[in-house]
């Protein structure tokens, strides 16, 4: 897995002889598509349905005709007939030929005409037998460089050599809109003493940032003493408000991950990736734009998984985060 900045990406083989696109990490979507930048060329496993595909997202979209044809990932896991759209119109996605959906298979629902729900690459995987179970380990690495190599998805399992302890697993949330997603109940306290949310929200390897609902949002930034900057839109602090900061408490299931104030920092070496200024330090916690209490109260973006390790898990129905050995680390 690839680190581009401000999103994680894999290279993943379409078709035979296999061209390769570069294709955004989402556990936000199901949808599977190309052609954003680097164009689809039909090769001899590919076949048209003629079925239109339409997916918005909220920074982007995209719109185009569905294809089953053979995927491979990394190279090693090879899908056959795998559902993909293949894009006409694409907006909002620089950089990337388009995405790889790993979400739940009911996001899937309405977005191709005349078809009620696609299965996902993982889906596939297990119903071909490839994995023994529809679950995804993802591992991301905090970093000071863009383009590195730095995570790693494992398919049908997980891998003990990328975190620490146990896994902790919580069943997906069934709180309404985010029980349709990779939901999970957590509570957020800043320090020992100040608890900002206690509510559902969703993991989402397609978001950036840690977003937390308003009023949440608004208790963070008058405990941090953070002001707004107009340009990025994010929060930032003095090396002396950072020396004094508190880390953030997730707790999540029967287990309390701490959330360091370095954690909660963007990498300084990186600010120009956000339209930053160098030298500035910026807060990775932004708001969500609404209050809490509308079923969708967080979402738990890449900033916050380059600090655990994270399973997907379609078969039991939960989700599982997990220590890593840079879970404390001080690299931002």
């Amino acid at each position: 897995i690839h680190f581009l900045g401000v999103t994680y990406t894999l290279p993943v083989g379409v078709g035979q002889p296999a061209a390769q696109f570069t294709l955004l990490i989402d556990t936000g979507t199901w949808n599977s598509w190309v052609g954003a930048d680097k164009k689809y060329k039909q090769t001899s496993t590919s076949h048209s349905t003629r079925k239109q595909v339409n997916v918005t997202y909220g920074s982007g979209s995209f719109s185009g005709t569905e294809f089953q044809d053979q995927v491979s990932l990394g190279g090693e896991l090879v899908i056959k007939n795998q559902s993909i759209g293949v894009a006409s119109k694409a907006t909002g996605f620089q950089g990337v030929d388009g995405i790889l959906g790993i979400g739940p298979v009911d996001l899937t629902e309405g977005t191709v005409s005349g078809t009620p729900n696609v299965p996902t690459v993982t889906n596939n995987l297990f119903t071909q037998k490839t994995i023994p179970t529809q679950s995804i380990g993802i591992s991301f690495n905090p970093t000071t460089e863009s383009g590195t190599m730095n995570g790693e998805m494992t398919f049908g399992n997980t891998d003990s050599s990328r975190f620490t302890g146990s896994i902790t697993y919580v069943p997906i949330t069934k709180t309404s809109p985010a029980s349709m997603y990779w939901g999970i109940d957590q509570t957020l306290s800043y320090g020992q003493g100040s608890q900002l949310l206690q509510s559902s929200g969703i993991v989402d390897t397609g978001t950036t940032l840690l977003l937390i609902a308003t009023d949440a949002f608004q208790a963070y930034q008058q405990a941090t003493g953070a002001t707004m900057d107009q340009t990025t839109g994010l929060l930032t602090v003095t090396e002396d408000q950072l020396a004094s900061m508190e880390s953030l408490f997730f707790q999540i299931g029967s287990t309390t991950f701490e959330f360091t104030a370095n954690a909660q920092i963007w990498p300084r070496a990186l600010n120009s990736t956000l339209g930053g200024e160098a030298g500035k330090i910026y807060l990775i916690v932004s708001d969500l734009g609404s209050n809490s209490g509308q079923g969708l109260d967080f979402i738990n973006g890449f900033a916050f998984l380059q600090r655990f390790y994270s399973v997907y898990d379609t078969t039991n129905s939960r989700v599982g985060i997990a220590n890593t050995q840079f879970t404390d680390a001080t690299t931002n």
